[in-house]
């Protein structure tokens, strides 16, 4: 192991789909460069670096009752640059305290890095209390990191009054400023950040600002490129260092739509073996994100990345991966019944196996599952399930769930969805809400038992669908003002066609921000202005609730805090 624990006790898509169809930061916290150039006591052995060591933030995640994962990167000399094989080994020590201060110091220890995993930092720090707010730093070459706050997970029998998440998906840079992480980093309620995938993107495109490396990334090298641009971003940082994050990936940390033995933007004949590919971006993220792949913070082969997190009885976190095990894509979209295939999966059969277990009613009341696509069903029509089977003893002629808008989501999967929601029906699960991101829009949504015959059947749950951070939806694509009458009419068609949908927004950016209590779950919708402007305001849109038991959405007229 790296690691060497200090014997000090703990203290106790892309294009959305409509345009085929239609709190203050902590002054510790906001620490820049200029904080992190100066040496402090304690600030390591050795030669002193003369330029910036810690160039590129720290970061928490997944946290647990008595341990969080701690990340960073330093760069040993100024050649040392993501990606580049330069550098040699450095020893960084770490400390956690319970106090900004560091007066309280509850755990520390040395990690050694080097260029074999780009010098990047990542281990677990243990020993920790449950449902407690903790400070850390790191110190190399004379230098000290910002500080990092994080927090840990309530214990397994602890019955917290409320957990307040926020989440988001879709950062492309090239796009825009990242203002909805600034508005994340403002606030000092949240437990932790859900990101829920395209944390960066694989192209080589330049708009408001220019992707490192400038051509499409393919190479360890590259991918290693892209994550270190990505955490020089001062908004990105400040919400990587303001709360720990809990992240799985989507698509484009790889290559757009991908599935297990390919993507549809991956050429064999001149980038190579999608295989090598996937491995090589998987190592990147791995190195780069403070996630617990394989279940450990040490680089493993950095494939496993659906887990579950516990909060106490209230909450349970459960983040597929919706990428590496799923079949490919259906070719034909609308009527093509190949949805409907039972040996077409969008999870893998040990993964479903998995989530099945932790969808049960008495693990926790609130069963939250972070899904990088969409769950419910998206229709252009829809049928009663008797009607459609009865129509199909014809001839295979309509998918079990109608004729669906987008195959890249669970609609082009729809008996891993039936899987789903049998099993919450079945066995009388409350309190399930998906967490969702990709499309670029927000929704709110009942997730139906049977579509076609809504709302005279049960729902299984509720969905709430955050908007981009950055990546273009219906008005970037349309050149349209937003809220623009075209625009609307597009939502309001599609909110026509499928009842169970209760809100849509396909214009603004931000993020949302999730709180659960015994009561009820509630989601509350954050937007920006420009993307092009560094100062752009942040305010709240709408809020949806679901009561506990009700399985289905409504209306509320404040957000939470």
């Amino acid at each position: 192991m790296n690691q060497t624990q200090s014997s000090t006790p703990a203290i106790p898509r892309r294009t959305v789909l409509a345009t085929g169809a239609a709190g203050t930061t902590l002054g510790v916290l906001a620490a820049g460069p200029a904080e992190a150039g100066r040496g402090k006591k304690g600030g390591g052995g050795g030669p002193r670096a003369t330029h910036p060591v810690f160039q590129h933030g720290v970061a928490s995640g997944d946290p647990l009752p008595d341990a969080v994962v701690l990340w960073t990167r330093v760069t040993p000399t100024p050649e040392a640059t993501p990606g580049s094989g330069r550098g040699g080994r450095v020893t960084v020590r770490w400390e956690v305290a319970t106090d900004r201060r560091f007066r309280r110091v509850v755990t520390k220890g040395r990690f050694v890095t080097s260029s074999s995993r780009d010098h990047t930092v990542k281990l677990d720090a243990r020993g920790l209390r449950p449902e407690r707010w903790y400070f850390y730093r790191f110190h190399a070459l004379g230098q000290t990191s910002r500080v990092g706050r994080t927090r840990t997970a309530p214990a397994p029998d602890a019955t917290p009054e409320n957990l307040r998440i926020g989440f988001t998906s879709c950062s492309n840079w090239p796009a825009g400023l990242f203002a909805a992480y600034r508005g994340l980093a403002e606030r000092d309620d949240l437990h932790a950040v859900v990101h829920l995938g395209d944390y960066l993107y694989e192209s080589g495109s330049a708009n408001v600002r220019a992707h490192e490396p400038a051509h499409e990334i393919v190479t360890l090298a590259d991918y290693r490129v892209r994550h270190g641009q990505y955490k020089t971003d001062p908004d990105l940082q400040a919400a990587h260092a303001h709360a720990p994050w809990i992240v799985t990936w989507d698509d484009h940390e790889v290559t757009n739509d991908s599935y297990a033995t390919g993507a549809e933007n991956h050429d064999p004949e001149t980038e190579g073996s999608y295989a090598k590919r996937r491995a090589r971006a998987h190592r990147a993220y791995d190195e780069w994100m403070p996630a617990r792949l394989d279940g450990t913070a040490r680089l493993g082969d950095g494939t496993r990345l659906y887990r579950r997190l516990r909060f106490g009885t209230l909450a349970e976190l459960s983040m597929l991966d919706l990428r590496t095990y799923r079949d490919q894509q259906v070719a034909d979209p609308g009527y093509d019944t190949g949805v409907d295939d039972p040996e077409r999966t969008i999870t893998g059969e040990p993964q479903m196996e998995w989530l099945l277990t932790g969808l049960r009613q008495e693990r926790a009341q609130w069963k939250v599952v972070g899904t990088s696509v969409m769950f419910s069903p998206l229709k252009v029509a829809a049928l009663p399930r008797d009607v459609t089977d009865a129509v199909n003893t014809l001839a295979p002629l309509i998918p079990q769930d109608g004729v669906y808008a987008n195959p890249d989501q669970w609609d082009g999967y729809t008996a891993d969805r039936r899987t789903v929601v049998d099993h919450l029906t079945a066995n009388g699960v409350q309190d399930t809400v998906f967490i969702t991101g990709d499309i670029h829009s927000a929704w709110a949504i009942d997730v139906p038992t049977d579509v076609g015959a809504y709302p005279l059947t049960p729902t299984a749950g509720v969905e709430f669908v955050c908007t981009s951070v950055t990546s273009n939806n219906l008005k970037d694509q349309l050149g349209t003002p937003a809220r623009s009458p075209i625009n609307q009419a597009a939502e309001q068609a599609i909110l026509a066609a499928n009842p169970h949908i209760k809100y849509l927004n396909f214009d603004d950016h931000g993020f949302c921000v999730l709180d659960l209590d015994a009561q009820r779950a509630q989601c509350d919708w954050f937007v920006i202005g420009s993307r092009t402007d560094p100062d752009t305001p942040i305010t709240w849109t709408r809020s949806f609730a679901t009561d506990s038991g009700a399985g289905s959405v409504r209306e509320v007229d404040a957000p939470v805090g």
